[in-house]
């Protein structure tokens, strides 16, 4: 039961960096659950933003485009940025934030995608490049590489203790003891706790819950119309199969890493916050559920070894972004794992563990 590099957590973070490394490494997946993605990855806004996240997350969200285009992980959407009359400063001040980066924003009147926004709704920016991800067959093809690569996976093994000896992990599990040169916290939520377990300085990683909806609204929503965002982040919606509308108040609200599940009334101001957008009736809420997001203190992720904590490699604090951003913290994580050079594109220093010290 020895291994090269131990990685906690097999959702997105920690299937594709198994993935990424290949056959260089033996490789252990622990995940605590009894399925692998049953937190974050499992309920994802499944949709690719080059805009989401900020400036800092762009460039990784941009490199991935080309990896997930190229495994028919995306299908075209576009992102329409709406607001009304007094969010003009928004929308300029978000066109100069993306100024230069290649993101291509253009300035459209939202009523020629829209139809039934209520008067006042006439500030748009559209953002073509959006899509929609298909984050299960991602996350499966991602573990289903790792494992032919000869990882192992192992379910229902949360991490109970880790100690350093001899310079290799001694790590106990609820599904048994291992050993390992390398230990990877890519944890989302548990990141803070798993390190503290193994002796690292938590960074201060904090999980915050996100609310989702599914809806049927009269009229129903059409397949022609694309993911649509509040340009002062009060809701966003897309459509989904059957006339459906995906829909969530954009809420980060802090919590305990756990089973987040949706508050009553965090449902109801997402509703509000639709209707006073669009002219639409709700007609029904087919599911309501949260998902959570985790943040490190200056919302950037987490890559690399930390000192304080020899042979302990960061892989965390990826928020909402980390599905979008997947293939390329993949490509990151696993260069610096294997002693490679990361994507030349990519200036990994502002993601290093230790800018916390």
């Amino acid at each position: 039961m020895s291994y090269d590099i131990a990685i906690v957590g097999a959702g997105i973070a920690g299937a594709t960096v198994a993935a990424e490394i290949g056959g260089r490494a033996r490789v252990l997946l622990l995940e605590a659950e009894d399925v692998a993605g049953y937190h974050a990855t499992g309920r994802s806004a499944a949709f690719w933003s080059e805009t989401y996240g900020g400036p800092g997350i762009q460039p990784l969200t941009s490199l991935s485009g080309e990896a997930l285009r190229a495994g028919g992980f995306l299908d075209p959407l576009g992102s329409l940025h709406i607001g009304e009359a007094a969010d003009e400063v928004r929308a300029e001040a978000f066109l100069d934030e993306f100024a230069g980066s290649g993101v291509v924003l253009e300035r459209v009147d939202p009523r020629d995608y829209v139809a039934g926004l209520r008067p006042g709704w006439t500030v748009g920016v559209m953002e073509a490049s959006c899509a929609y991800i298909d984050v299960a067959a991602l996350h499966a093809d991602a573990l289903a590489r790792a494992r032919r690569a000869g990882a192992t996976l192992v379910l229902g093994a949360a991490l109970t203790a880790a100690e350093r000896r001899d310079g290799r992990w001694r790590i106990s599990t609820r599904s048994g003891d291992f050993d390992a040169a390398v230990l990877v916290d890519a944890a989302g939520a548990w990141a803070d706790s798993v390190a503290a377990i193994a002796g690292a300085r938590p960074i201060g990683i904090q999980p915050y819950r996100r609310t989702l909806v599914q809806l049927q609204t009269d009229p129903p929503s059409t397949p022609t119309m694309p993911h649509v965002a509040h340009l002062g982040g009060d809701f966003y919606f897309k459509p989904e199969a059957g006339g459906r509308l995906w829909l969530s108040p954009h809420d980060e609200t802090p919590c305990d890493p756990g089973d987040a599940q949706p508050e009553e009334i965090d449902v109801a101001i997402a509703i509000d916050r639709l209707e006073q957008a669009v002219d639409w009736r709700v007609t029904a809420v087919d599911r309501k559920w949260a998902g959570l997001r985790s943040f490190a203190p200056d919302r950037l992720p987490v890559y690399g070894f930390t000192a304080d904590a020899p042979g302990f490699f960061w892989f965390a604090g990826q928020g909402g972004f980390g599905i979008q951003t997947a293939p390329a913290a993949a490509a990151i994580g696993a260069a610096l794992l294997l002693g490679d050079a990361p994507p030349s594109s990519i200036d990994v220093s502002r993601y290093a563990a230790d800018r916390f010290a």
